[in-house]
């Protein structure tokens, strides 16, 4: 048996080398990342971890400080289902969703973790496993940037290795967001694949016309077109738009998604494993969407999702993320051919650089 012994919480705020914006949050300087390190009686240690775009992350840690401990300390690590919907039920009335699922996203990660790393497997395989080579697409965060910055950033992305690009439409005028779209399709070429993602921008209305506007542009998605909680919206811009949808960053439980499922609301399912409520609830997801026929995508936290679309049959691509994360890992993400390889290092694989994180800590 892995007893847990100690939890400890980390709060950092890590700044951007380049201001990122987009139509619903603004400018970007910097993200806050919020860990949790997770240690069993034998010393052997499982790192989780989640992020926010600049505010809540004290509210997030103070959970990981001061709920979770008593919750979980003393329990068999290796009990990760019964662990989640202890903490969940245990946190429920002041939370279903926000920051409590998002301290039990990080907790979650970090028990799956130590659950691999003491089994001496990868995570993916740990998961089942599927293919270690998953399809990835670079997700800019690019709203104001001009066009000829918003091509530069594109081919500097292309020279990285990245085959598949998402770039950020919700201008406030409708014929600069097409334009825009317009000049990436002619810059990638015909069959290139290519997102475009509003961040809730819109509503119904504006989202169809604009989907309608964009389908000349042979988009492989476009995402969050309006707010997360307009599942009937959803549904209508899916019948009459004409452009395959994804959407779930915001979501934040398994219901919220069979719910969008159920509804015909979604083509792309898009959870991210730092607010769903960690890797026990996105393979839930996965599985969920698998037996609608449905892919499978991710948002954020690449080094972590990457494994868990490498164990999911129907997975379509991995986002990666421009957060400056990869700064403060020991072993960044690896691409070749476009496709981002799951490591086979034991557990997630992430080392963080903890004396560098120290110096941002908040």
């Amino acid at each position: 048996m892995a007893i847990i012994k100690t939890t400890e919480a980390g709060l950092y705020r890590i700044p951007l080398a380049v201001t990122l914006s987009d139509s619903t949050h603004g400018e970007l300087k910097a993200f806050e990342l919020v860990t949790c390190r997770v240690r069993d009686s034998d010393g052997a240690e499982g790192v989780g971890y989640t992020y926010t775009v600049g505010r809540n992350g004290g509210a997030i840690a103070d959970i990981l400080q001061r709920e979770i401990p008593e919750l979980i300390e003393g329990r068999d690590a290796d009990d990760t289902e019964a662990i989640w919907h202890h903490v969940w039920w245990a946190l429920h009335y002041g939370g279903r969703g926000g920051p409590p699922v998002l301290a039990l996203s990080a907790l979650d990660i970090a028990l799956w973790d130590l659950k691999a790393r003491r089994a001496g497997l990868p995570l993916f395989r740990m998961l089942g496993g599927f293919d270690a080579r998953v399809p990835c697409y670079a997700g800019g965060i690019d709203l104001d940037l001009s066009i000829e910055k918003l091509l530069k950033q594109t081919d500097d992305n292309l020279a990285k290795g990245f085959r598949a690009i998402k770039m950020k439409v919700g201008r406030p005028d409708l014929a600069s967001d097409v334009a825009r779209v317009q000049a990436m399709r002619q810059h990638l070429g015909n069959g290139f694949p290519l997102m475009a993602d509003a961040n809730m921008k819109w509503t119904v209305e504006e989202a169809i016309r604009a989907a309608r506007a964009l389908q000349c542009c042979d988009l492989t998605w476009l995402e969050e077109p309006i707010i997360p909680d307009d599942i009937v919206g959803h549904a209508r811009i899916m019948a009459v738009g004409g452009v395959p949808i994804a959407a779930g960053e915001n979501l934040r439980s398994l219901w919220e998604f069979k719910n969008y499922i159920a509804a015909g609301a979604v083509s792309y399912p898009e959870p991210d494993v730092t607010n769903c409520g960690g890797v026990t609830v996105f393979m839930k997801i996965a599985r969920l969407a698998e037996a609608f026929n449905l892919p499978v995508t991710s948002h954020g936290a690449h080094d972590v999702t990457v494994h868990l679309l490498a164990a999911c049959p129907n997975r379509s691509y991995l986002e990666a993320h421009g957060f400056g994360l990869d700064s403060y890992i020991e072993h960044p993400l690896v691409l070749n051919e476009g496709l981002a390889l799951a490591p086979t290092r034991p557990g997630h694989g992430i080392t963080f650089d903890w004396k560098g994180l120290a110096r941002l800590s908040k």
